[in-house]
């Protein structure tokens, strides 16, 4: 059975700062490309940010900068360490193995202004 659980979601102000993780099931998280979607309210969901197991990483142009992800093949375990909030980042936030149909039950962010 394939299990995402995503986790570190808060209620932050601008400026602040949140680190989201995500425990991955074994079978979906060894070998897979691993990636953070968001979905804000009334919009589509949309690629965060991605990291090949061997280290390769892309980043949405509006979070570049700000936000880094990260792996623990040890652990199955994605992070997404995200500094310098701004209120619209405010979204609910899902991993997810590249090019599946694997989604965990997603984290709420909110940034206040």
């Amino acid at each position: 059975q394939v299990q995402l659980v995503e986790s570190g979601g808060d209620l932050v102000q601008a400026g602040g700062s949140l680190r989201l993780s995500c425990a991955a099931s074994g079978s979906v998280f060894s070998g897979n490309t691993m990636a953070w979607y968001r979905q804000a309210p009334g919009k589509q969901r949309e690629w965060v940010a991605s990291i090949s197991r061997s280290g390769t990483i892309g980043y949405l142009d509006s979070v570049k900068g700000r936000f880094t992800i990260s792996r623990d093949n040890a652990k199955n375990t994605v992070y997404l360490q995200m500094n310098s909030l701004k209120p619209e980042d405010t979204a609910v936030y899902y991993c997810t193995p590249w090019n599946t149909n694997y989604w965990g039950q997603g984290t709420q962010v909110t940034v206040s202004s």
